[in-house]
C-alpha cells in the first residue's frame, strides 16, 4: 500500500461512515495499524481523538483529520544532532546490514561538506564485509571525502579511533563511522557495539559522540523493533529514513516517536548524494494522511 492509497483508505471510512459511529474509529485504528503504526500506538492515538471528537462534537472530515494530524505530529520530534566548529564531532551510523548505511554516511558527508565542517572523515568501521569497504572507499571518492579504513576482519573499533585521530589532527571535524548490523547474532552486534560506542565516547571531545539509528522506511513496524534493539545496546540519539521516495507506509517513525522518543533528523529520497534533507514532521504527517 502506498502512502497515496493510505490516504484514500482513510478517507473512504468518511464516505462509507458519516455517522462517525464506533465501527468508524475501530476502522480507522485497523488502517493506521496497515500504515505501519504499532497496535499498541495506534490504539491510544485513535482513543485520544475520539474522545477530542465527542467532547468538541467534531464531525467534518476536514477538522478530523486536522486532529489527527495534530496527535501524529505531536508524536514525532525533528532534530538536526549539533556539530561542533574546533572539536571533534564522532557520529556512529548504526543499523541492519542492507538499509542504506554506507550510503547514508556519504550523503551526510555531501550535505555537512558545504556548509563549513571543516573537515569530515569516512570511517570503514563495518569490517566484516570487503563490499562495505569497497564502497565506502568509491563514495569517498565520489564525494571528495577522506575514507579511514583496515583490512577487511580487523577491529572496527581502531578504525573509528585513527578517523578520529585524523579529525583531531586537523583542527576538529566530523567523523562518519559505517558500523556493522548482524541482528541475526544479536549478542555479538551488542557486545561489538559497545566496544565501537566506548572508543568513539573516549575519542569525541565532551558531548560530540552521537549514535545515529538508518531506518529503511519500508520495513513497517520491523523498524520499531530494530529501533528498540540498537537504543537498548547503546543508546539512539536521532534516526535517518532511508529510502523515503519508495516508502511502502510510512508509520514506523510514529512510532518509534511515541514508543522510544527518539526523534528523526533526516530522510534519504533518492540515490543520489544529494538526495537527503532535513525532517519535517509536518511534512511528514501531511504525506502520510494525504493532505
Amino acid at each position: 500500500m502506498s502512502k497515496i492509497s493510505f490516504a484514500q483508505k482513510v478517507r473512504s471510512l468518511f464516505s462509507m461512515q458519516r455517522n462517525r459511529s464506533e465501527d468508524f474509529f475501530d476502522d480507522l485504528t485497523d488502517a493506521l495499524i496497515e500504515g505501519d503504526i504499532g497496535a499498541k500506538t495506534a490504539v491510544a492515538l485513535v482513543e485520544e481523538l475520539e474522545k477530542n471528537c465527542k467532547t468538541g462534537h467534531i464531525t467534518d472530515e476536514h477538522d478530523i483529520l486536522l486532529k489527527l494530524k495534530l496527535l501524529l505530529t505531536a508524536t514525532l520530534k525533528s532534530e538536526r544532532p549539533e556539530i561542533y566548529p574546533g572539536k571533534t564531532n564522532i557520529w556512529l551510523l548504526l543499523g541492519v546490514n542492507g538499509v542504506g548505511k554506507t550510503t547514508t554516511a556519504a550523503k551526510l558527508a555531501a550535505w555537512y561538506k558545504p556548509r563549513g565542517v571543516s573537515s569530515i572523515v569516512m570511517a570503514a568501521a563495518d569490517t566484516f564485509r570487503a563490499a562495505a569497504i569497497d564502497q565506502i572507499q568509491i563514495h569517498g571518492k565520489n564525494t571528495g571525502i577522506r575514507v579511514v579504513n583496515h583490512q577487511m576482519g580487523s577491529d572496527p573499533s581502531a578504525v573509528v579511533f585513527d578517523a578520529a585521530e585524523a579529525v583531531k589532527a586537523s583542527g576538529g571535524g566530523l567523523v562518519l563511522a559505517d558500523t556493522a548490523g548482524r541482528l541475526h547474532n544479536k549478542e555479538n552486534l551488542v557486545h561489538e557495539l559497545e566496544k565501537i560506542n566506548r572508543t568513539a565516547t573516549q575519542k569525541a571531545d565532551d558531548g560530540c559522540s552521537r549514535r545515529i539509528l538508518v531506518i529503511d522506511a519500508t520495513t513497517g513496524q520491523n523498524a520499531l523493533r530494530q529501533a528498540e534493539v540498537f537504543n537498548e545496546a547503546v543508546g539512539v540519539d536521532a534516526v535517518i529514513l532511508t529510502k523515503y521516495d519508495s516508502s511502502a507506509k510510512g508509520g514506523a517513525a510514529v512510532s518509534i516517536g511515541k514508543e522510544l522518543g527518539i526523534p528523526v533528523a533526516f530522510v534519504c529520497t533518492g540515490e543520489k548524494y544529494g538526495d537527503i534533507e532535513e525532517f519535517s514532521a509536518e511534512k511528514y504527517i501531511d504525506e502520510f494522511l494525504g493532505l
